[in-house]
């Protein structure tokens, strides 16, 4: 007996990432789009496949009514999937909102604080539901944090570029925090003084991370994703960088996503976790 194609919902299905998305699920075998929301009023009532492109359309209208689908797709027999790449200011009360419908939350949105990140642990936990929170669904960024992590044994100053698109909200990036985050573990302090800094303008030295790390963000337009680790030792600088180029880079990681998120009883925040 074939098995139940995997019911997705996608929060910001109008937005650029969420059109990949909804052309991303529309064609793997074992899923089935039951739901597009997005809040932008030009785009209500359009089909969700017409409007990401796709050949047919999908039959799933864009819509503003998040409650009304999750409850729609918990009727499912098969346990339901929220993607969610919205804005930081909502993607806290979707994600609670899923958890409570028994729908399992995939989310591409960075800008959480880690609070609200163990509020949403906990409350998972306490559901016995997946969830998983992803600043990058590129399996490219995850080798240049595997191969950081590496080199951040051998050097003690490194700093880190992110550069994205000038319609990112949060700053600095959530794949930059990470990284950091990931280097600060390793039980050094990194980048030891040897002059006293003076910033003539606050912020130039960037933001200060764990451990003496420092993150630089850039915001243009024309850019779409971009990190860069800096390494630097005496008589050498190693640089590692990954570049996004187009949007279906993130894609196979999405869709491994949706299907590892239906085996979770809890949050696993980080893509190198389900690989």
């Amino acid at each position: 007996m074939a098995q139940a194609s995997i019911p997705v919902v996608v929060i910001g299905a109008a937005g650029k990432m969420g059109r990949e998305v909804v052309k991303a699920v529309a064609q793997a075998p074992d899923m089935t789009l039951v739901g597009a929301i997005d809040t932008t009023e030009e785009h209500q009532d359009k089909d969700a496949g017409e409007l990401a492109g796709l050949s047919e359309p999908l039959e799933v209208p864009i819509t503003n009514q998040l409650e009304s689908m999750l409850a729609f797709a918990a009727q499912e027999k098969q346990p339901g999937v929220m993607i969610d790449f919205t804005h930081p200011d909502s993607v806290y009360d979707n994600i609670r909102s899923a958890i409570a419908y028994g729908i399992r939350p995939v989310v591409g949105t960075t800008g959480l604080s880690p609070q609200q990140i163990q509020e949403i642990a906990d409350f998972a936990e306490k559901a016995s539901t997946g969830c998983l929170i992803i600043p990058n669904f590129s399996i490219g960024m995850v080798l240049l944090q595997q191969a950081a992590v590496t080199a951040s044994q051998y050097f003690d100053h490194v700093e880190i570029i992110e550069l994205h698109h000038n319609q990112k909200a949060d700053a600095p990036s959530g794949t930059a925090i990470q990284t950091a985050q990931m280097l600060a573990e390793m039980g050094k302090i990194f980048n030891p003084a040897v002059v006293e800094e003076t910033e003539k303008i606050k912020g130039a030295r960037g933001s200060l991370a764990s451990e003496g790390i420092r993150i630089h963000s850039v915001r243009l337009p024309g850019l779409i994703a971009h990190q860069e680790v800096i390494f630097g030792a005496a008589g050498q600088i190693y640089t590692l960088r990954h570049d996004t180029s187009d949007r279906a880079c993130y894609m196979p990681g999405v869709l491994l996503a949706i299907r590892k998120v239906l085996q979770l009883k809890s949050l696993v925040y980080g893509l190198e976790k389900i690989l």
